[in-house]
């Protein structure tokens, strides 16, 4: 006889395929919960579990009460930042670590931002956006460093590797939650002087310059240069913080 928790297992296995081959839309409501349990005649318990297995996932959200159902959400860098977190977590692992590897990834997806013969099209525009988005929000600290964030995001999401942008992504995802938690703490504080806020701007100005001539080489240094110095924050004074995998899922 087959065990009620693998029986979950299996419900979740075909369920997640399904999203995974893009058969279920990511955005789009789970089919509803009498629906599913004649498709996979399980017990309700049994089918309660396998959706407790694909929420922590972060394959679907349930929601709860008169108008609950599930929302189906494709795998992302995101849902793999996330698992990570907590294995890094469980090993004490403090961000600065987080900082330091993609110190030596993120430049890498930059020079091949650089390197795509179709960057004029496909990396450039997207750039150019968020660089005239960041000067435009420059004097709100908490969202110049979501604009900032996202535009380090698109230098990993727009390089063109799949498996670099998958792992890269997921330590970018995590990095970034843990800044834009900062960002919205220190700004009831000591806050960033406008002028490191005006001098970061610049340098992605210059990374966008570099990506447009090709310049991969070039772009790889400046970019290393510019995380060196970047990302002092949110490492705390002392000791550095250790990883907080729950903040991924608190961002916007």
């Amino acid at each position: 006889m087959v065990s009620a928790d693998r029986l979950a297992e299996q419900v979740a296995d075909h369920i997640r395929g399904q999203i995974v081959r893009g058969e279920l839309a990511d955005g789009a409501p789970l089919p509803k919960s009498e629906e599913l349990i004649q498709r996979y005649p399980v017990s309700m318990p049994t089918f309660r579990e396998a959706m407790r297995i694909l929420e922590a996932e972060g394959l679907i959200t349930v929601r709860r009460g008169r108008l609950g159902g599930a929302v189906v959400h494709r795998p992302s860098p995101a849902n793999l930042g996330y698992n990570l977190g907590l294995v890094l977590a469980a090993q004490r692992t403090g961000i600065d670590d987080v900082a330091t590897a993609l110190r030596h990834v993120e430049p890498a997806c930059a020079a091949l931002c650089a390197g795509r013969p179709d960057r004029a099209t496909a990396v450039v525009p997207v750039l150019r956006e968020l660089h005239e988005e960041y000067l435009a929000r420059i004097d709100d600290l908490v969202e110049v460093v979501g604009v900032s964030r996202r535009f380090h995001e698109a230098l990993v999401g727009l390089c063109g590797n799949p498996p670099l942008i998958v792992l890269a992504g997921a330590l970018e995802a995590l990095w970034s939650s843990h800044e834009q938690d900062w960002a919205t703490r220190i700004r009831e504080t000591t806050g960033v002087p406008l002028r490191e806020r005006r001098a970061a701007g610049e340098v992605h100005g210059r990374i966008l310059a570099l990506i447009e001539q090709g310049a991969a080489d070039e772009v790889h240094r400046l970019v290393t240069e510019h995380l060196t110095a970047a990302q002092r924050n949110p490492s705390p004074a002392g000791p550095a913080a250790v990883i907080d995998a729950g903040l991924i899922r608190r961002q916007p």
